[in-house]
């Protein structure tokens, strides 16, 4: 098998994977195992910031890491890897909107039973009613991100069976 031909798999793996994330999006996904220790991390990390940043921290993170990564990546003009790693960024918006989504139901079970992160933040900032159109919004631009990552992967895919 050659190279190219790996990459062409791995790009019909993922967008095989998009339409299973678009059509489940309420569920739990693969990479939600390592973005919830990711988001939790988080935490810690923005938690120099007072309450607000660092119960913000945990999302912020969990889209930081593998924008990191994507920046990476990109430094390297490895475009799959800079595609992969910002379908990863669009797959954390679905976990991401499943949270925002639960902030008045609070019916996710969470880490150690803690507070419920978006319900603290949009109580916070008197927009709890609006919990399930931020989900929405959220799921909009993962979709966004994982369509247009996809379309990245694939040019690296042609760019790399060019050279």
């Amino acid at each position: 098998m050659t190279v190219a031909s790996l990459r062409t798999a791995w790009v019909a793996l993922l967008a095989l994977y998009t339409v299973r994330i678009l059509a489940t999006a309420d569920a739990w996904h693969l990479p939600d195992f390592i973005n919830l220790p990711i988001h939790e991390t988080g935490h810690l990390v923005f938690a120099w910031g007072g309450e607000t940043l660092a119960i913000l921290g945990g999302t912020l993170f969990q889209l930081l890491m593998p924008l990191a990564i994507a920046i990476s990546f990109h430094r390297r003009h490895d475009a799959l890897g800079t595609g992969t790693a910002l379908w990863w960024v669009g797959q954390n918006h679905f976990n991401i909107a499943r949270y925002v989504a639960d902030a008045r139901a609070q019916e996710l079970p969470l880490v150690g039973g803690g507070e419920h992160d978006w319900f603290l933040l949009l109580a916070e900032w008197e927009m709890l009613d609006r919990d399930l159109a931020l989900a929405r919004a959220i799921r909009l631009v993962g979709t966004i991100v994982m369509v247009a990552s996809l379309w990245w992967a694939w040019r690296g895919r042609a760019v790399s069976r060019a050279a």
